[in-house]
C-alpha cells in the first residue's frame, strides 16, 4: 500500500506535469496573434501600416483579409456587443446584432506625415451570408481597429499569411 503523503505528492507532480504538458500543446488562440511572434521574424524597425481592407464570400466561410506594409503586428480578435470609434467614442452606424472587433498594434494606417496610407472602405454595408458589414474604427495612438457586423454570433478564425503580410479572419457559416 502507498503512503497517503506519497499518493498526494505523486498527484500533485502528475497534475503539475499534465497542465505544463496540455499548455504546451494546446493550440494558440486563432483569435491573437502576439507581437512578440512578429518579432521573432521580422525586425521592427519601423511600424507596420495597414493599407487596405477586402472580403469575399466562398462556399463555407466568408473572409475579412486586412493588408499590411512591413510585419504583420500583435493582432486581437474580440466580440464586442458594440462597435464605437477610437478616440471619439461614437456609435458605428452598422447593421448587425453581434460584432467582431479587430485590433492592430503596433500599427497605423498613415504615414510619419500624418497622410492616410489606407486605401479600404472606412465604412461599408456587405451582403455576404454571414459578413454584414464592416468599418475602420480607429488609427488613433498605435492601434488601428476595425469592426465586422453580423446577424447571428460568428464562429470565426483569424491568422496571418505572408508575402504579402495581411491577416485573415474566416467567418464559418455553419453554426455550432
Amino acid at each position: 500500500m502507498i503512503h497517503p503523503r506519497l499518493r498526494q505528492f505523486v498527484a500533485l507532480v502528475s497534475g503539475a506535469l499534465l497542465a505544463a504538458c496540455l499548455s504546451f500543446a494546446a493550440p494558440a488562440s486563432a483569435a491573437t496573434a502576439s507581437a512578440a511572434t512578429a518579432s521573432a521574424t521580422q525586425p521592427q524597425t519601423q511600424t507596420p501600416l495597414v493599407v487596405n481592407a477586402r472580403w469575399g464570400g466562398h462556399a463555407t466561410y466568408d473572409r475579412i483579409v486586412i493588408d499590411l506594409q512591413g510585419y504583420v503586428p500583435g493582432v486581437t480578435v474580440t466580440p464586442v456587443a458594440q462597435l464605437i470609434y477610437d478616440g471619439s467614442g461614437k456609435p458605428v452606424p452598422l447593421a448587425g446584432k453581434h460584432f467582431l472587433e479587430i485590433r492592430l498594434n503596433p500599427a497605423a494606417a498613415h504615414n510619419d506625415a500624418g497622410e492616410s496610407v489606407y486605401r479600404g472602405p472606412k465604412l461599408q454595408k456587405i451582403g455576404l451570408t454571414k459578413l454584414k458589414g464592416i468599418a475602420m474604427t480607429g488609427d488613433y495612438e498605435g492601434y488601428v481597429t476595425f469592426g465586422a457586423a453580423f446577424d447571428t454570433v460568428p464562429y470565426y478564425r483569424a491568422y496571418t499569411l505572408h508575402s504579402p503580410e495581411r491577416l485573415v479572419v474566416d467567418i464559418s457559416h455553419t453554426t455550432r
